[in-house]
Parts: structure tokens; sequence; C-alpha cells
């Protein structure tokens, strides 16, 4: 049987996160998620590429919004008829966990970019009660969308045979201000959601000391 591209980069995440949660049990800084290569004797660990994406302001979005914060990923649409009403509830929970630090913000991409239109977004956002001040949910153009989930270590594809026509995942991703995955969490699953906001916490402590918590 063959893997995608998706299939075989998450099981080489698994693996590498098991790797390391077994070989460094008292490590206090969160792993550096991904395959990673050496060029000169330096290692070079992945990142995030550059994106614009538009949110429910009409505002670009882009690397820079997030310079120097850590951000919280996750890929939805609005009529998702299946995961994603546990995992907006799951995420509007980390929300109200940092909705007074400003190390953090939140980022959710929109799968069916035909439909989650602009004033559809604002409509949702508005509906839980946020702003793109600490959550933006961008649109943009669909595959730029469906590749950067993969940088994500997220699955985003369409499926006519799926639930809304989607397949994706439910996961959760924390991601540091360099642009380096550093955990990630089953957002159906509070439990996992609990040890995710740790996680964060833990990012927090050990990496951002010097900056302003809010």
């Amino acid at each position: 049987m063959m893997l995608s591209k998706n299939s075989v980069n998450y099981l080489l995440l698994l693996v590498f996160t098991f790797q390391f949660m077994a070989c460094s049990p008292e490590q206090e800084n969160l792993p550096i998620l991904g395959n990673r290569d050496i060029v000169e004797g330096d290692t070079i660990y992945p990142k995030i590429p550059d994106f614009e994406f538009i949110n429910q302001d009409s505002q670009l979005v882009t690397n820079k919004t997030f310079a120097d914060k850590a951000y919280i990923v996750d890929f939805f649409f609005v009529s998702c008829p299946s995961i994603c009403p546990k995992v907006t509830k799951e995420m509007l929970r980390v929300h109200d966990r940092f909705k007074q630090d400003d190390r953090v913000l939140l980022l959710a991409h929109t799968i069916d970019v035909k439909h989650d239109t602009i004033p559809r977004l604002k409509a949702y956002a508005e509906g839980l009660g946020v702003s793109s001040n600490k959550w933006h949910f961008v649109t943009g153009d669909k595959e730029e969308i469906f590749d950067i989930a993969d940088d994500y270590f997220s699955v985003a594809v369409e499926n006519p045979d799926a639930p809304g026509g989607f397949d994706h995942s439910g996961r959760l991703i924390l991601v540091d201000k360099d642009r380096h995955v550093r955990s990630f969490c089953n957002g159906t699953d509070p439990e996992d959601v609990d040890r995710f906001i740790k996680d964060v916490e833990q990012l927090l402590e050990t990496e951002y000391k010097g900056d302003n918590a809010g």
C-alpha cells in the first residue's frame, strides 16, 4: 500500500517524538518536531514557510503577524458536520486560557475557501466572542492552505466521500517564534488538550521569560 505524503510525515513525526521522550525524559525545553538536516556541522530544523492569507477583518496575515509570538494552529470549516465543533470548543478553551497573554496568538485556516467567505468567517468569530487581535480566522488560495497543512504535520484534502467533502485532522499545533513546530494534540480529546496547554505553558516559561505576559 502506498502511503500519502501526509501519512509518511505523520509517521516520521511520531517516531521522532517517541525517540525524544525515551532518550530525554528530563529535558526542560519542548523538542523541535520534524526531520532535521545537518549542513556543515549545523543542525537545520524545519520551519513553517512564508505565507499570506486574509483574516475575518479583511486584513493580510503573514508570518510577520506572529513575529516574536507563540501561536496555535488548526484547520476547520464552518459547515463541518463532524469534528470541527469539538475542535473549536477546545480551541476556544485554549483561547480563554491565554486570552490575557500577549505572547500567544491563534490561527485557524478554513479549508472550504469556496463557502467560507470573509463575512462568514467574521460572523463565525463574532459568534465565538473572539477578535482578530487574538484569533485569526483566515482564507486564501485553496492549494496553499492544503500545502501548508503538511508543514504543520496536519491533514487537509478534498474528499467527496468524507463528511462535508473534506478529510482533515482535528489537531491543534503549537508553533514558536522561530516558526518551529513544538507540540500538537488531538483537538477532540479534552485530556490531550489539557496536556497541550501545559506544553504551551512550558514553552512560554522556558523560552519567553523576558517577554510580556499581558
